[in-house]
């Protein structure tokens, strides 16, 4: 599956810019509010979203190596780079973390990513957790047999990453005040801050407990950029309970803008950013006059 010269993502037609789309909500027309949608859900039907933008410059870094990188069962950021090295040629390797998965069925979510290529490398937890650390990454990459790999860290976030996010702020320059996005490592959120005009704002609603997510940004825009760009902040209240975590009251939210709009809302990442908007408006956190965008950042998996 490999190819002796690198793959050119373009060759995929992605839709880009991506389309803003004005909706007609009472919850924000009655505060004096515009919402708007950034439609990157409709970049390309399997490099969804945020990981089109995230993942096409570590693709092109790779070279036509193979790729390696982390996630969880339900890993949107698995699928998108199973996709990718279906789609471009690419070997692709994925550590899943959950030693204990490696004799169940898989379920739908890996189920893709092998019948996509992906080779799936499966890691207790303990060792999950420090993939960053040197040797334990060493150890991994060996166990994997993937030693000349290209290593995409979890979520896709690094320097390359946040700086192929950073065309999605400027994509957005003269449409909104403020844009907002759910965020999980944060490599989106630290380019699209970067990419705004001066006077915009990004506004992260992150989908983990914790509040580490601030440093994390930080450092991102750090690595990419050298210093902290654009202005950004978090807002902590929107988790659900953390990760993969809903709950009837955020699916009842999601049916209802989903049946007054007619837009396909993901659950674990856009409708945590919608459900914080509509609260924030609600709360009177935005003055009269503001242009509210929330970025899709991808669709629900079937």
């Amino acid at each position: 599956m490999t190819s002796s010269a690198a793959p050119d993502p373009a060759a995929l037609f992605p839709r880009l810019p991506s389309p803003v789309q004005e909706l007609a909500d009472d919850r924000f027309a009655r505060r004096g509010l515009r919402l708007l949608l950034k439609r990157d859900d409709l970049i390309h039907p399997e490099l969804i979203g945020n990981k089109w933008r995230k993942l096409v410059p570590n693709l092109r870094a790779a070279a036509g190596r193979t790729i390696i990188t982390f996630g969880g069962a339900y890993s949107n950021h698995l699928r998108a780079t199973a996709a990718a090295g279906r789609l471009l040629g690419l070997r692709t390797v994925g550590v899943v973390r959950g030693e204990e998965l490696a004799g169940r069925p898989l379920n739908p979510s890996l189920s893709r990513c092998a019948t996509d290529g992906m080779r799936l490398h499966f890691v207790d937890r303990s060792t999950y957790r420090s993939k960053t650390d040197p040797r334990t990454l060493a150890g991994l990459l060996r166990a994997a047999g993937a030693e000349d790999a290209y290593v995409v860290p979890e979520g896709g976030s690094n320097a390359e990453a946040v700086r192929g996010c950073q065309a999605l702020g400027e994509e957005l320059r003269g449409h909104a005040d403020v844009v907002a996005l759910a965020c999980g490592t944060g490599g989106t959120l630290a380019g699209l801050a970067a990419g705004l005009a001066p006077g915009q704002r990004a506004l992260g609603i992150p989908v983990l407990r914790g509040g580490f997510l601030a440093a994390d940004v930080q450092t991102l825009q750090e690595h990419a950029f050298g210093a902290r760009r654009g202005t950004w902040s978090l807002d902590d209240r929107f988790h659900f309970g953390g990760y993969a975590r809903t709950g009837p009251e955020l699916d009842a939210f999601a049916e209802d803008f989903e049946q007054r709009h007619g837009v396909p809302v993901e659950r674990l990442y856009v409708a945590k950013a919608l459900y914080g908007l509509v609260a924030l408006a609600d709360e009177g956190a935005f003055p009269r006059g503001t242009t509210v965008a929330a970025v899709v950042t991808g669709c629900p998996f079937p």
